[in-house]
């Protein structure tokens, strides 16, 4: 995929309407989803939400001559890698979702850009500038602050967070080596259709319960805030200037910091906000250096 480097005023505000509009409809699908807690088995919930949005994206990669997907060795092992990011990703976070405050788990994941330029220059050679490494390491303290090992407030439900993190970040860096014929729309069916599966084959685990009115209700608005997210974040990738665009990724915090207080009676502390605050300021400038880098 080729980014915009050069876009007009025009394509740059394209761009920051549909990367607010992504991250806001990722959070809601995050809000419906923990508060279907109370109504449905975490596996159970998951496995309906994914019935719906597979059989959307499904439709939308047929209607593209995405389906049938054929793929080479190569792209078929990173196809397999790639899924197992996202099945691991979504399982451990709603995990770590069910029993931490939203914006706090948010908070975790915005530190997302930085540990995939982190792997990138570890695994894959990518070059990485002592300034973008320095605005990394302190970005992690942030990491640090939110997460705060040792403390009264830490527990294991964190590092299921950070876990979900290091998942997305396997999840990326595949799809970054996949080859540019693989097309995004059938890669998006596969996900969503892994991750049904494999809630299918964890419901045992913890039961089936009668689906309520309610439930279903929060069901299928999760699903809905979740396929225009995977849209909508598809089509901010093809518009705007990358640097300007992406750092507005962050306002999925403040979604989160809004809707956690509005519906869960939520808030973070103030070495969370600091924390986050840290992270997003490390991340706009790491977005920053890696455009002058790629201009020259």
């Amino acid at each position: 995929m080729t980014l915009a480097v050069n876009a007009t005023a025009a394509e740059n505000h394209r761009g920051i309407l549909l990367m607010v509009a992504a991250m806001a409809a990722f959070t809601l699908n995050d809000t419906c989803m923990k508060s279907v807690n109370a109504d449905l088995p975490l596996f159970q919930a998951i496995f309906l939400r994914g019935v719906l949005t597979t059989l959307v994206l499904g439709l939308i990669a047929w209607r593209m001559g995405a389906l049938p997907l054929r793929l080479t060795g190569r792209d078929r092992r990173l196809v397999t890698f790639r899924l197992l990011g996202e099945v691991a990703s979504t399982v451990t976070f709603l995990l770590a979702l069910r029993h931490m405050q939203l914006a706090n788990l948010s908070a975790i994941m915005q530190s997302l850009p930085l540990a995939v330029t982190l792997a990138a220059a570890l695994l894959l050679r990518s070059p990485v500038g002592w300034r973008r490494m320095a605005a990394i390491l302190v970005g992690f303290l942030g990491v640090l602050m939110i997460v705060r090992p040792g403390t009264q407030g830490f527990d294991h439900w964190s590092l299921l967070g950070l876990a979900s993190v290091g998942f997305v970040v396997l999840r990326d860096l595949t799809t970054r080596g996949l080859s540019h014929d693989v097309p995004s729309a059938a890669v998006a069916f596969l996900s969503a259709g892994s991750v049904t599966v494999i809630a299918l084959l964890a419901i045992p685990t913890e039961g089936w319960v009668p689906v309520t009115a309610t439930g279903a209700a929060k069901v299928g608005a999760a699903a809905a805030f979740l396929i225009v997210g995977y849209l909508t974040v598809v089509m901010t990738m093809r518009v705007g200037d990358i640097a300007i665009v992406a750092p507005f990724r962050y306002t999925a915090l403040l979604f989160a910091l809004v809707l956690g207080w509005l519906v869960f009676d939520q808030f973070p502390d103030g070495w969370t906000l600091l924390g986050a605050v840290i992270i997003m300021a490390t991340g706009a400038y790491t977005f920053h250096r890696e455009r002058l880098a790629a201009r020259r």
